[in-house]
């Protein structure tokens, strides 16, 4: 392993597929392969289009090792996804997509069998968010395929399947909002056993784990040397956070940007965590808990947005700061610091294209310092992702929080963590800019004036 340089990381997105190539020698992306990833509308429910993501994935992975050569595999996807497979690593049902309401449907008979927010850190969130309430309603819904389900797999863990042929589990994955996973005691919580799951549940293993090598049709397919091993896997956010656990100094914190932003907090302040403002405990690489944060802050801003370009100039931020134009909170509710209140402009009369991508800008900024205060955060804050290359989300960030943001330079900050499976090397990894909390009165007039109004709505 230690003669390992280039890893393989398929990066499965709620919205994007990414497959990236690092160099574990300069940990940097070196290629980067991508493609919209879409849920499919069909019955029998919406569902993961997994058939395009594997040919995506295989075609990605011959591309990379032509030009650059793969020495290893490693992977890392979104959370609240899991998979039942049958004794030959078929699916039995279609892989659900979390965004489906079906499982509320059932949400009366779920809660009374869900077990405590104290037991498992996770809180109750609605569609199919909590993984528990996806398998409960596929249970109730569906029967007779359910009971051919010979394993349930976590989804870093289903592509994993697919490439070695091993099935496996993994905690990152296990102990997001999934309401299976006790992290106090880490083991399986009380639902899995109520409900006879823990006989399906595939062995838990590291995230660094070597599952074993890539199966042999697929080395044929992709032109990769037989023996490429595979990695366990882990859930994206604690990908982002597991360079920054092997080698920074806490307390700091790590918000993991993409369709959600996730904001987690290593050794801040103590505090009580609040369920009905989507706090959780994350469970990261090493296995300890993790108090998080998250909205879906990368959704919101594809929506504000509608992808127009994100052109603007030093004075539209001077004019947005003068006047004070707002953006309240919820953009989409159900989830984040303010699930329950609705979206609202202030002052936003005449806006032009630049002042309205400042405002959405600190919207997001505030959000997410909401959402590191509830938290406990402390000390410097890193960006991974897209965010990071937003200058006033940055600085923003850095306002309202008075303290370092750092904006990361990797262009997708999940897969140098999931690249890092493969090696024990410790090296600094907080790089990229360092934006300190900006002197002007206009910047804390506007922090304070956003929060006057949000504190207001009740």
């Amino acid at each position: 392993m230690s003669a390992m340089r280039h890893i393989a990381v398929i990066d499965i997105g709620k919205t994007n597929a990414k497959v990236a190539l690092v160099d574990l020698a300069t940990l940097s992306e070196v290629a980067l392969r991508r493609a919209a990833n879409a849920p499919v509308c069909q019955a029998p429910y919406p569902h993961h289009d997994v058939e395009a993501l594997w040919t995506f994935i295989l075609d990605s992975l011959a591309s990379l090792n032509l030009e650059e050569g793969i020495d290893a595999i490693s992977i890392t996807t979104h959370g609240a996804t899991g998979v039942l497979v049958d004794a030959a690593g078929e699916l039995v049902l279609p892989v659900l997509d979390y965004e489906f309401d079906g499982p509320d449907r059932l949400a009366a008979d779920y809660d009374a069998i869900r077990p405590p927010f104290a037991e498992t850190g996770t809180p109750r969130l609605p569609l199919g968010l909590n993984l528990g309430a996806q398998f409960f309603w596929q249970q109730k819904g569906f029967p007779a395929e359910f009971t051919k389900a010979a394993a349930m797999l976590m989804y870093p863990q289903y592509w994993a399947l697919r490439l070695t042929g091993i099935a496996a589990n993994e905690v990152t994955s296990l102990g997001c909002h999934t309401d299976l996973w006790n992290p106090w005691k880490s083991d399986f919580s009380s639902l899995v056993d109520r409900l006879g799951w823990r006989a399906l549940m595939a062995p838990v293993r590291p995230a660094r784990d070597r599952l074993g090598p890539i199966l042999p049709a697929l080395a044929a397919r992709t032109g990769l040397d037989p023996q490429t091993p595979v990695f366990c896997g882990l859930h994206d956010s604690n990908a982002s956070l597991l360079p920054h656990l092997l080698s920074d100094a806490p307390p700091f914190s790590v918000v993991s940007t993409g369709t959600w932003v996730v904001s987690m907090a290593v050794g801040g302040k103590q505090v009580t965590l609040d369920p009905a403002r989507d706090t959780l405990v994350n469970v990261n690489a090493l296995g300890d808990p993790v108090p998080s944060a998250r909205f879906m802050g990368g959704r919101e801003f594809s929506l504000l947005t509608e992808r127009q370009p994100e052109n603007w100039t030093e004075e539209d931020v001077d004019a947005v700061l003068a006047r004070r134009t707002l953006l309240l909170p919820s953009t989409l509710q159900g989830s984040g610091p303010f699930p329950h209140q609705a979206a609202a402009w202030l002052d936003a009369d005449d806006m032009n294209s630049g002042q309205r991508f400042a405002a959405i800008s600190f919207y997001l900024a505030l959000m997410t310092a909401t959402c590191l205060d509830l938290i406990g955060a402390e000390g410097p804050t890193t960006v991974e992702g897209p965010f990071a290359r937003n200058r006033l989300f940055v600085g923003m960030l850095a306002a309202v929080t008075g303290r370092t943001v750092i904006a990361s330079e990797a262009a997708t900050g999940t897969s140098i963590g999931a690249a890092l499976l493969a090696t024990k090397q410790v090296t600094a990894h907080s790089k990229g800019e360092r934006v300190e909390p900006p002197t002007s009165a206009a910047w804390a007039g506007y922090v304070n004036a956003w929060r006057a109004a949000v504190e207001a709505r009740g």
